[in-house]
């Protein structure tokens, strides 16, 4: 059973609800923006793409500055930032400071990605890691299927900078329920902080970045451009994907903890076999729904997995340093994946689109497969003596 004080699983899934409907709202919202601002809908989605770039180039070395400090204030002050550069974004009739705002948004976005799933790491027994990481994890479920939706039509009703200022009032909630709710810990005393390099050499944390890369590009290629792919269907197809993602994190948040390895196979498999589905039998609805639902569903508890599997290689006391390796490698992901699909939509149409994904979700398959005994072993124990930390059993 899980301790009966835990309100900060919510409060850590809304934070990481704050940042990614943060980061993507003005996807949903380009002609607006693009009207008040007085520039054209292609200017306004660089601030997503402002936002992304700003993350994974902060995520390393920001934590890094960061991660002697206690990380309750930290935490924070993240968080003020985020509910001040909203609200800059909200008043903002000048494009070029509404995107100095994104950029710093998108520099407090990879400072909380890196110490969202460390915080809940060590607030828990080892046994319980995959779960707690899974709720929080949870926010980016709720902000892609109901949040983005919800902030669009929000823009409908009461224009686009009331979805803004509604962002910069939650996050300014959350700083204050975090500092009455969430506990405090110690940053890493100097004479124990591991190197950069040494966290990236430890054993497994190669694996675990390269299988994220691999599913991140595979999967970007393919989710960027579902409307071509498949016209006249998008909006069933993102909703079935959307729904189904809850239900991946969910049983995954189950499971995690017990049957981590054969539950991430399964998910890539499923991943597989939802491209083929998609690459032989698009054309049909009932084929093209029933896939997106498949794919949804495995991918939407691969994060989770990930994240677990990372922090069980790095440890709890260097989860901070071994996530903001993450949080870059998987924005380089998404962009790769965007670009790749984008060449491949160029040159041999939506149709091979199926495909491309197949190839890097079998590699990552393969990764993970190959990496039985360091970043996926077959089981996970708690070290004796040392609570809350996971050691990887003998070799064989």
């Amino acid at each position: 059973m899980l301790p009966d004080t835990f309100p900060w699983w919510g409060l850590l899934a809304t934070a990481a609800f704050t940042d990614v409907v943060t980061d993507l709202l003005p996807a949903g919202l380009l002609p607006q923006m693009s009207t008040d601002l007085h520039v054209p809908e292609a200017r306004v989605g660089l601030l997503v793409s402002a936002f992304a770039i700003a993350s994974a180039l902060a995520a390393i070395p920001v934590t890094a500055v960061l991660r002697g400090l206690p990380r309750r204030p930290v935490l924070i002050w993240v968080l003020a930032g985020f509910a001040l550069l909203n609200a800059v974004t909200a008043v903002s009739g000048w494009y070029p400071l509404t995107f100095a705002a994104r950029l710093l948004a998108g520099v407090m976005g990879g400072t909380l990605w890196s110490m969202l799933a460390g915080y809940a790491a060590r607030m828990v027994p080892a046994r319980q890691r995959g779960r707690a990481i899974a709720v929080v994890l949870a926010g980016i479920t709720v902000a892609l299927s109901a949040g983005i939706p919800a902030g669009t039509a929000l823009a409908g009703a009461f224009g686009w900078r009331a979805c803004f200022g509604l962002l910069a009032g939650l996050a300014l909630l959350l700083t204050a329920w975090i500092r009455w709710q969430v506990p405090a810990f110690a940053g890493e005393p100097a004479d124990r902080r591991a190197p950069l390099r040494r966290v990236a050499r430890q054993p497994g944390i190669r694996a675990v970045l390269a299988v994220t890369v691999l599913l991140l590009t595979g999967h970007q290629a393919m989710y960027t451009y579902v409307a071509p792919f498949a016209p006249g269907r998008t909006s069933a197809v993102l909703l079935v994907f959307g729904g189904a993602t809850v239900a991946g994190i969910w049983i995954t948040g189950v499971v995690a903890d017990r049957y981590l390895r054969p539950v991430l196979l399964a998910a890539l498999g499923l991943i597989a076999v939802a491209m083929l589905v998609l690459g032989l039998a698009a054309r049909a609805p009932a084929a093209l729904l029933a896939a997106a639902a498949l794919w949804g569903a495995a991918f939407g508890g691969a994060p989770t997995l990930l994240q677990t599997a990372l922090v069980d290689a790095s440890g709890p006391a260097s989860a901070d340093v071994a996530t903001a390796l993450q949080t870059t490698v998987y924005n380089v992901g998404i962009a790769a994946g965007s670009l790749a699909g984008g060449l491949v939509l160029g040159g041999t149409g939506a149709a091979a689109l199926p495909w491309v994904t197949l190839v890097f979700t079998v590699a990552a398959l393969g990764t993970v497969g190959a990496a039985r005994r360091t970043a996926f072993p077959p089981e996970r124990r708690e070290e004796r003596g040392i609570p809350g930390r996971v050691a990887l059993l003998p070799r064989a």
